[in-house]
């Protein structure tokens, strides 16, 4: 057995044998990465230049981007430099870097789901009272516990696992996590599997039961109110939806891999599991608030113009 003294460096050993494809594959992430990066980018710009996007809405979907920045720089240069190498190691201290920037992404990721279909509520509930409700210092408090909550509460979680004596240090997967690193441990790791339900609890739990919540004020109002408001709530709804279910199917697919033997999985088809809510999130986030919010729209027309 070897102890947590010894570890150095975790094996990632879900890389295929790339072979000839080995430069294909580095411009595939790469232009992902790229487009990731000039999307989002243009839409942080977009909504800072443009005082009529100054509204509780905007400012939080700007929240949004960068955190989709925020996520895929904590995978796509390590992806690309892992893609070129042909030994896949990672320093124990770099690996629990990569693991709080992903752990962190998806939990400001959750969080700003959530607040955003709050702010819809209050909207399409309360319109006369919006903007009473939604003052600026409450959606700069918004925002910042978003944020902070999820930084303290990965290093929490991360200060338990670095603790952990470990009798290994293979990871079956592309990129570092803690679950598989808590799976190497030599000991009893309650410590670390109690703090780990409250933690989703917490980061889970309590934001999809006030996503759920409003979302069922938002079809009571629609069902009993006239064409404009159900007109107003598809449009300003439906992003979001599609932006929420896409990120919970991409979590689904993780704590999947995560959690159960994947053994009798393809390779590949594990590989694209664990890096969906990493890659199709900052994608897609960018092309339905651009695409599908008309003065969003509009103000991209303006810029190109």
């Amino acid at each position: 057995m070897i102890n947590s003294t010894q570890v150095s460096y975790f094996i990632l050993t879900a890389y295929l044998d790339n072979g000839p494809f080995q430069y294909l594959y580095f411009m595939v992430i790469l232009s992902l990465y790229m487009l990731i990066v000039g999307s989002n980018v243009f839409l942080i710009v977009v909504i800072c230049m443009n005082r009529s996007l100054h509204e509780p809405m905007y400012l939080f979907l700007c929240s949004l981007f960068v955190n989709e920045l925020y996520g895929s720089t904590g995978l796509f240069p390590f992806l690309l430099l892992q893609i070129l190498s042909d030994i896949h190691t990672v320093s124990k201290p770099f690996c629990f870097l990569q693991i709080f920037c992903v752990l962190s992404y998806g939990n400001v990721e959750f969080f700003n789901l959530a607040i955003m279909s709050y702010d819809r509520y209050l909207a399409i509930c309360y319109p006369l009272q919006y903007n009473t409700r939604m003052t600026p210092n409450k959606i700069r408090i918004l925002i910042a516990v978003t944020w902070l909550f999820s930084f303290l509460a990965i290093i929490a979680l991360l200060s338990l696992s670095a603790t952990l004596q470990l009798c290994g240090n293979i990871i079956n997967k592309v990129y570092c996590g803690n679950y598989p690193i808590v799976k190497l441990a030599c000991f009893d790791t309650r410590l670390n599997n109690i703090y780990g339900l409250i933690y989703t609890v917490i980061s889970i739990c309590i934001p999809l039961i006030l996503i759920v919540y409003t979302y069922l004020k938002i079809l009571r109002v629609c069902f009993s109110g006239s064409k404009q408001t159900r007109q107003k709530a598809v449009s300003t709804c439906t992003p979001h939806l599609v932006s929420l279910l896409n990120f919970s199917f991409g979590c689904y697919f993780q704590i999947l891999q995560s959690r159960f033997d994947m053994s009798r999985v393809p390779n590949v088809l594990q590989i694209i599991l664990s890096l969906y809510f990493l890659i199709l999130q900052p994608l897609l986030n960018p092309i339905m608030y651009g695409m599908g919010m008309s003065k969003i729209r509009n103000a991209c027309k303006q810029v190109f113009h």
